[in-house]
C-alpha cells in the first residue's frame, strides 16, 4: 500500500519534480480539493481534483502518478473492482449519440425503469441484444446511409445454416457513395470538412483541408481511370502509408463496384505475394518509397517482388516516381490521365449493389500457413461506424486522427466511421512516433485520437509530446492490445483527464465486443461494457457459462447474431474456425472469438490473452507457428523452438519469449540466438518484431497428442519473471 493522499507533503511533492515554491501551493491546492470532496471516498476525492484541475499537462508525469496512487492507495480491487479515473456528468451523457436516442426511446421503450443514460445504461444495452431490429431501426437513421432499394426488413433469421442470420436482405447501395454525398442528418454538405493531413516535415505549414465536395470529385475520377484500366468485379490491393490518396483509392474501388485488398505498408515481399495470391489482386497501389523521419524506404521495390499483375505507382514525395517502372506499370500521374477523354472526368455514377457484395478483403493471422482472408461487405463497415458512433460518440464537427493503415481493420473501420458520421479524418503522412505527429494533432484540432498502446508507451518515454497544446481532445480510444494502466495515466493527463474508450473486438466481426463508454465511469486498461446489440457468455474450462454477474475468468462465447459478422471466409472453413466446438447456449449456437477475458468486481472486463497460440505484438495478431518456423531456420544448431508472448508485469505490450532445444552436440549462447531470431523474424515476417528473450531448455511439456503445451511455458516464464523482480 503507497502513502495516502492526506500524508502527501512538501517533500513528496518535490520529489515528485516541483520546486519549493510551486509544491507549498500546490499542497495547498491538493488539500482544498480533497476536502471539498463529498465524503471521502477515493473515486470521489479523485472527481474533485479533476473537477477543479489540480493537475494540469504541464505537470510532471511522476506528480499525477503521486496523486492518483494516494488518492487509491487503499483502493481495494478484489472487493471494489478496478480504480476510476472518469466519470460522465448527466449533462454530458444526455449530449451524447447514445445518451440522445436514450432520452428520447428511453421511456417508450423500457417504461418506468428508464432513469437517465447513465443510471439506464446497462438496462438499455441488455434491451438492445433482445431487441435487434428495435435497436438497429434507430441507428440506421443516425447515420449517411443512403439505399439504392431498401432493406425488407432487418434482419431474416430463417436460413438456419446461417448462425449469424441475414442482415438488411434486399438492400441495395454503394456504401461508398454513402460516404461522398451530402445529406440533411448528419449534417453534412459539400462545402463541410472531410479530411485533414500534413506531410512530415511540414510541421509549421498550415494543415492541409479536403471538403467534401473536392473530395467526392477527386474519388470519382479515380473511379474513371479504374474503368479506364480494370475489368468489373476486380480485386484492387492497397499497399502504402495511410495517406489522403490511399483513402481516396479506397472510397474510388468501392464506389466503382471493385474489390480492396488490404496489405499492410509494414510486410515482407513473401506476406504480399501470399494475400495477392489468396486474393486473386488484378493490381496494386503503392508508393515508390516509405518517408520515415526524413529517411526514405524503399516500397515499390518489395512489391514487385511479390510479382503483383499491375502495380499503379504513387510518389511519397513531389509530383513524379523516382524509381524505373516495370513495362506493365503505371505511374500515378498516367493513371489519372485515362480519365482525360471524359466530358466530365471528375463526375461518376456509382456502382450499386446488393448488402452482401464483397467491398474489401482483409486478412488476419491464421495459425497455420495462409492468414484467413475476411470478406467485408456493405453491411460491415455500417456496424463499424455504428460501434463508433455510439461508444466513442462521434459527432458532426469532430476530427478524428488514429495512426494506422488499411491493411489492418482500423484502417477501414476509421475511414467509415468519419465518414459516415460526418466527422472529419485527419491523417499524418509520417511516423506517429515523434513530436511532429502530436504537432498535428494539436493543429488539426483533433477531438478524438485513437491509438495503440505500444505508441503511448513510446510517447511517454521519450517526453517527445511535452508542451504541446492536446486539450481539444474530448476522448481518446486505444485498441490491438492490453493497455498499461501507468500509459493510460499519462495519455488521459494531456487532455485534463479525458476518457480512453477501450475497444477489443476483431477484424471478422467488423467491430468490437467490449468497449469503454461517455455513459460509464471509465477504469485504465479495462472495459465498461458490453457493445450494444452484442452478447455474450465467459465459459469455464468445460464449456459451462459462468453467471452473468460474476467475477470470474474463461473463454468468451459470443451471441451468434453480431450485425457485420463474416459468415464465411475465402480460403478457411467459416463454421470450423468459429462454431465447431463451442456450446449451446439457450438455444443459441456461440461464436468462438479467442479471447481470455476476466469478469473484475463491479462488471468490468480486462482481456488475459488468446485461447489458442496466436499472439499480439505490438498490436498486430501472429501465431506461434509462424514465429517457430521462422526461428527453426534461423540457426543450425536448433532441433526445435516454441514461441509465446507474456505481459510484462505491470501490464503494456506483450514480450516475446522463444524457448529453444538444441540438437546434440551443439552449445549456443541465448544472446545470440536472440540476437538471431530478431534479424531472420524482421526480414521474413515483419520488421516491427523483436524478441525480449530466449531460454535454452532440455526438452518441452507436450500433450499426449505430441502438441507442445505452450501454456505451461507461458506460466513458467510468468513465474521467473515474478521471481526476477522480487530481487
Amino acid at each position: 500500500m503507497g502513502m495516502r493522499v492526506a500524508e502527501v507533503g512538501v517533500g513528496e511533492l518535490v520529489k515528485a519534480g516541483l520546486s519549493m515554491e510551486e509544491a507549498q501551493e500546490f499542497e495547498r491546492i491538493l488539500k482544498a480539493a480533497v476536502g471539498g470532496a463529498r465524503g471521502s471516498d477515493p473515486s470521489e476525492v479523485w472527481r474533485e481534483v479533476v473537477a477543479r484541475r489540480v493537475l494540469s499537462p504541464s505537470h510532471p508525469h511522476g506528480l499525477h502518478q503521486l496523486v492518483f496512487n494516494s488518492v487509491y492507495a487503499e483502493w481495494d480491487e478484489s472487493t471494489r473492482g478496478p480504480p476510476l479515473y472518469w466519470f460522465p456528468s448527466l449533462y454530458e451523457s444526455q449530449h451524447t449519440n447514445l445518451g440522445r436516442l436514450m432520452e428520447t426511446y428511453g421511456p417508450r421503450l423500457l417504461g418506468l425503469s428508464y432513469k437517465d443514460p447513465i443510471t439506464s445504461h446497462s438496462l438499455f444495452q441488455k434491451f438492445s441484444v433482445q431487441n435487434l431490429e428495435v435497436y438497429w431501426s434507430m441507428v440506421l437513421k443516425e447515420l449517411s446511409v443512403l439505399f439504392h432499394r431498401a432493406p425488407r426488413c432487418i434482419l431474416d433469421t430463417t436460413d438456419k445454416s446461417k448462425h449469424g442470420g441475414t442482415w438488411l436482405p434486399g438492400a441495395v447501395l454503394n456504401i461508398a457513395e454513402c460516404c461522398l454525398l451530402p445529406v440533411s442528418y448528419p449534417r453534412k454538405h459539400d462545402n463541410s470538412l472531410a479530411v485533414v493531413w500534413r506531410d512530415e516535415g511540414n510541421d509549421d505549414s498550415p494543415v492541409n483541408q479536403m471538403t467534401l465536395k473536392e473530395l467526392r470529385e477527386q474519388v470519382m475520377l479515380v473511379a474513371n481511370a479504374l474503368d479506364a484500366t480494370f475489368t468489373k468485379g476486380d480485386a484492387i490491393a492497397i499497399d502504402m502509408p495511410m495517406t489522403v490518396y490511399a483513402v481516396i483509392i479506397y472510397l474510388a474501388i468501392v464506389l466503382a463496384g471493385f474489390v480492396v485488398v488490404s496489405i499492410a505498408d509494414s510486410f515482407a515481399a513473401k506476406e504480399i505475394a501470399t494475400r495477392l495470391r489468396v486474393s486473386k489482386a488484378k493490381g496494386i497501389f503503392t508508393q515508390d518509397f516509405i518517408v520515415r523521419r526524413g529517411r526514405k524506404f524503399p516500397l515499390y521495390s518489395r512489391v514487385v517482388e511479390a510479382a503483383p499483375h499491375k502495380v499503379i505507382l504513387l510518389p511519397a514525395i513531389g509530383k513524379d516516381v523516382n524509381v524505373q517502372l516495370r513495362e506493365q506499370d503505371l505511374s500515378w500521374k498516367d493513371f489519372l490521365s485515362r480519365a482525360d477523354h471524359l466530358p466530365r472526368p471528375n463526375y461518376y455514377s456509382p456502382v450499386y449493389q446488393p448488402i452482401d457484395a464483397v467491398t474489401n478483403i482483409l486478412f488476419s493471422s491464421g495459425t497455420t500457413g495462409d492468414p484467413k482472408a475476411i470478406p467485408w461487405t456493405q453491411v460491415s463497415p455500417i456496424r463499424s461506424a455504428a460501434d463508433a458512433w455510439a461508444q466513442s460518440n462521434i459527432q458532426v464537427g469532430d476530427v478524428l486522427c488514429w495512426p494506422t493503415n488499411l491493411g489492418w481493420v482500423m484502417g477501414p473501420s476509421i475511414l467509415y466511421a468519419s465518414f459516415l458520421t460526418g466527422a472529419a479524418l485527419a491523417l499524418y503522412h509520417g511516423s506517429p512516433l515523434d513530436r511532429g505527429f502530436g504537432k498535428f494533432v494539436q493543429d488539426a484540432g483533433v477531438s478524438i485520437l485513437g491509438t495503440v498502446p505500444s505508441l503511448v508507451k513510446t510517447w511517454k518515454n521519450t517526453g517527445c509530446m511535452e508542451g504541446l497544446d492536446w486539450t481539444k481532445i474530448k476522448s481518446f480510444a486505444s485498441t490491438g492490445e492490453t493497455s498499461n494502466v501507468d500509459d493510460d495515466l499519462w495519455l488521459s493527463s494531456r487532455a485534463h483527464y479525458k476518457p480512453i474508450i477501450e475497444c477489443c473486438g476483431g477484424t471478422e466481426l467488423a467491430s468490437s465486443y467490449i468497449q469503454g463508454s461517455m455513459l460509464q465511469p471509465q477504469a485504465f486498461g479495462a472495459f465498461s461494457t458490453t457493445a450494444m446489440t452484442t452478447g455474450f457468455v465467459i465459459l469455464d474450462e468445460n464449456g459451462v457459462p459462468y453467471p452473468d454477474d460474476q467475477p470470474c475468468v474463461g473463454e468468451v462465447g459470443l451471441f451468434p447474431l453480431i450485425m457485420g459478422a463474416t459468415d464465411w471466409l475465402l480460403n478457411a472453413d467459416h463454421e470450423e474456425i468459429y462454431f465447431k466446438g463451442m456450446p449451446m447456449y439457450k438455444g443459441m449456437h456461440l461464436r468462438r472469438h479467442g479471447d481470455i477475458i476476466k469478469r473484475t468486481v463491479g462488471g468490468y472486463f480486462v482481456v488475459q490473452g488468446r485461447a489458442d497460440d496466436t499472439m499480439n505484438l505490438g498490436g498486430i495478431k501472429t501465431s506461434s507457428v509462424e514465429i517457430e518456423r521462422v526461428c527453426d531456420k534461423a540457426d543450425e544448431s536448433i532441433l526445435e523452438s516454441a514461441a509465446i508472448s507474456t505481459a510484462p508485469l505491470n501490464g503494456g505490450p506483450e514480450m516475446l519469449v522463444v524457448f529453444v532445444v538444441l540438437k546434440k552436440g551443439y552449445n549456443c549462447e541465448p544472446d545470440e540466438l536472440k540476437m538471431k531470431f530478431s534479424k531472420a523474424i524482421q526480414r521474413n515476417l515483419n520488421p516491427l518484431f523483436k524478441v525480449s528473450f530466449v531460454k535454452i531448455v532440455p526438452e518441452f511439456p507436450r500433450t499426449a497428442s505430441n502438441k507442445i503445451l505452450r501454456r505451461v511455458l507461458r506460466d513458467q516464464i510468468k513465474h521467473e519473471l515474478s521471481v526476477r523482480s522480487r530481487i
